[in-house]
């Protein structure tokens, strides 16, 4: 539930304004998750800002996870400030303010990659980085006392498929003209090596679908628009037709569309004619890689999805690892399928990569740290283990001083580098029955 503010001349530049949701509690054999009674969805306590919204200059979203946009829709009316993003994060925010009736109550700045915005006392820049959904952005966020280098989500994928690549030089420039401080994602700073590119998923995919009989059905995060190309182009090569199954894949789809980042190359069919295919021309993509209720893939374990039925000889494919929290949904689900006599194939278990993690391992770090060279290194991002990690390679790369801290901190960049330990209060909100609530 990413919220970072940045201050400077008394204004405040909000990014990023996420949400996330309650552990699971109890998972009965049939996969059910039975949560804790905490409100569904929830979201950083935006009080310290909503208390000074006057000076809040305003809020830019780097990209379209909902861990990054996700709470804009019930935080905007605390903040009351313009949005700054990319052509298809706002296609997504859009879609997402629609439903609570507030679309055009919403100020939505459209910015290009390599664009300068003054907001308020801060000139921010719009920096190309990859991640695992189109148009993400690094942010270069200067004032006249010192520059910040903002990294969001990213990593460095020399062929992410969709949506723009990266250059080593925009990152050479900026050491060039000084940053004094790299906010950065720690997210992967425990895995060595290099992460895997989107492109080098075709092979395995490719394996796992052509080997199978029966209906194919893949399981992956919807935001992930360069999986969804190259399952429709192995849906092209195997002779099957591809569908979508949940209400976000189809949205992330549409918005990949008016943003035109979708190949007009990749064509779907309508998800209702899948169960009158012959079963080996089925390709599906579900959501609900998680084990997540109400999500199409636990629908089909449940036999209560309306397109079609799973049956004893058809495979699911998990194009995904479980985020932290989610395993035991996730086995649940596992087996459930496996009782059906489903084949199910994993991404720990497959011969062949099928999922490409969208945060930089150790060496896309270490590369980072070499082009841009901070003075300051502020590792975000990730649990305490993550961002330890991530201190001790800023370190090993150069870096005079890393700055570890916890929500709540204040870190002071200029004139002396340093934090004051717990300065806001922070906590959670919920949203429960139409109303936000405090979470305990």
């Amino acid at each position: 539930m990413n919220l970072n503010l940045y201050g400077h001349d008394g204004r405040w530049l909000m990014v990023d304004c996420g949400v996330t949701f309650p552990r699971p509690g109890r998972i009965s054999a049939d996969g059910t998750v039975h949560h804790t009674g905490e409100p569904p969805v929830q979201m950083a306590d935006p009080e310290f800002i909503a208390d000074r919204r006057d000076q809040l200059a305003g809020l830019i979203i780097t990209h379209a996870h909902e861990d990054h946009v996700g709470a804009v829709p019930y935080l905007w009316p605390l903040l009351q400030c313009p949005i700054y993003t990319s052509r298809f994060t706002a296609e997504i925010l859009r879609r997402k303010l629609a439903e609570f009736d507030m679309l055009h109550r919403v100020p939505i700045i459209v910015v290009d990659t390599g664009e300068q915005r003054q907001i308020g006392p801060f000139n921010v820049q719009w920096l190309a980085l990859t991640h695992s959904i189109p148009d993400p952005n690094a942010l270069m966020i200067r004032t006249p006392l010192g520059n910040i280098f903002h990294s969001g989500d990213w990593k460095l994928d020399d062929r992410p498929l969709v949506g723009h690549g990266y250059s080593p030089k925009t990152f050479t420039d900026l050491a060039d003209e000084g940053v004094a401080a790299m906010v950065c994602d720690s997210t992967n700073a425990t895995v060595a090596g290099h992460s895997v590119s989107e492109a080098a998923l075709h092979d395995g995919l490719l394996k796992a679908i052509q080997g199978a009989e029966g209906r194919v059905v893949v399981t992956c995060f919807g935001s992930n628009i360069a999986r969804l190309h190259t399952l429709a182009m192995i849906a092209r090569e195997t002779g099957r037709y591809m569908g979508l199954l949940g209400r976000s894949l189809i949205n992330m789809s549409g918005a990949a569309k008016a943003a035109g980042v979708w190949d007009t190359a990749d064509q779907l069919i309508n998800a209702a004619h899948l169960g009158y295919l012959p079963r080996h021309e089925v390709l599906a993509v579900a959501t609900g890689s998680q084990g997540e209720p109400r999500t199409a893939l636990r629908r089909l374990a449940n036999g209560s999805l309306r397109d079609f039925e799973l049956e004893s000889g058809d495979t699911v494919i998990f194009s995904a690892r479980a985020i932290p929290g989610n395993e035991d949904a996730i086995n649940a689900l596992i087996d459930r399928l496996k009782a059906m006599g489903v084949t199910v194939i994993t991404a720990e278990d497959a011969a062949l990569p099928i999922h490409a993690s969208g945060h930089p391992a150790q060496e896309e770090l270490e590369a980072m740290y070499r082009w841009v060279r901070p003075n300051v290194a502020i590792p975000v991002h990730g649990e305490a283990e993550h961002m330890d990690a991530h201190a001790d390679i800023a370190k090993a790369c150069g870096v005079p001083r890393s700055l570890v801290g916890r929500n709540g901190d204040l870190f002071m960049i200029r004139p002396v580098p340093g934090i004051r330990r717990q300065v806001v209060e922070t906590g959670r909100l919920g949203w429960e029955k139409h109303a936000l609530v405090r979470v305990v």
